[in-house]
């Protein structure tokens, strides 16, 4: 990872978390053991790369990105509700999360439950409190409850449960499941970003595109590093996909193609972004990182 990127991240990081911590419920208020298993997850090192997606776009368009961190943190939130729904027993049922215990080893399942609830709920809260453009932001929450709910990241949660164990999976299914598990929630970042930073019509759909094609790559890459990667390295546990007769591409296509695909896609994002200057440099390289990342 190149020194000034590493830094660009960094730095992001640090404005999200630190908004974060400043618009989430306290520790200490009622009821604390909720809000302790809210806390647990979020702040465990997550990357913090869909809302970087989503301020990255913004600046791309010449928007103003810290004026809508708000926004960016609502999309980390639904993020890890996710990671923490999926996780449990009845779905992934996985021990490791952010190189941590996930949040019903911590807190048992019920807890962690009702935390993921509480993360989802209060991201519209947040979209709904911060609002100072009301037509603004009700583009804004209707992408991202479109990205996260049955037509998304929650459909391709339940197409996953059903293609468990199936012996006839190709690799378009594969491609539907991920634009929706995965790609959804991604696509839905850069293109809130984009509507923030007022984007032309043109803009917004090559940013969609690079979503598209970033998001699905990402998870391309997650399914390699299934094989090839460690525990200490992702900070989850590895090879649980083929434990859980879960077909992931390089069982589809086999480990070399799908590295080319890989490679494919982000070329594609990349040359989606043709039409942006140097402000659109962080997306750039975002998407090689998508392939290029060990954890």
């Amino acid at each position: 990872m190149k020194t000034s990127f590493k830094q660009y991240l960094e730095n992001q990081q640090k404005k999200i978390d630190k908004t974060l911590r400043e618009i989430l419920p306290p520790l200490n208020i009622f009821p604390e053991k909720l809000h302790e298993a809210m806390h647990y997850p979020l702040f465990a090192g997550g990357k913090r790369l869909r809302p970087i997606l989503m301020t990255a776009s913004c600046d791309a368009v010449g928007g103003e990105s810290d004026r809508y961190l708000p926004v960016a943190c609502a999309i980390e939130l639904i993020h890890t509700y996710s990671l923490v729904h999926d996780d449990l027993p009845s779905m992934d049922n996985d021990d490791y999360r952010r190189g941590q215990l996930t949040a019903h080893k911590k807190f048992g399942e019920a807890v962690a439950i009702l935390a993921g609830d509480a993360l989802l709920t209060e991201a519209f809260y947040i979209m709904a409190s911060f609002s100072d453009d009301p037509a603004l932001f009700c583009r804004m929450i209707e992408a991202l409850s479109l990205a996260a709910g049955s037509r998304g990241m929650v459909g391709g949660q339940v197409f996953d449960l059903a293609l468990e164990g199936k012996e006839e999976v190709t690799a378009d299914m594969l491609e539907k499941l991920h634009r929706h598990k995965t790609g959804a929630l991604m696509t839905a970042s850069v293109s809130i970003g984009a509507m923030a930073g007022k984007a032309t019509e043109q803009q917004f759909e090559s940013l969609r595109v690079y979503g598209q094609k970033t998001g699905l790559a990402f998870q391309v890459t997650d399914d390699i590093l299934d094989i090839e990667g460690n525990q200490a390295e992702l900070g989850k546990s590895v090879g649980k996909d083929r434990a859980a007769l879960k077909k992931t591409f390089p069982d589809v296509i086999g480990l070399g193609e799908a590295k080319k695909l890989q490679k494919a896609l982000i070329e594609s994002a990349l040359e989606s972004l043709v039409l942006f200057d140097d402000r659109a440099d962080p997306l750039r390289e975002i998407a090689r990182y998508c392939i290029e990342r060990r954890k």
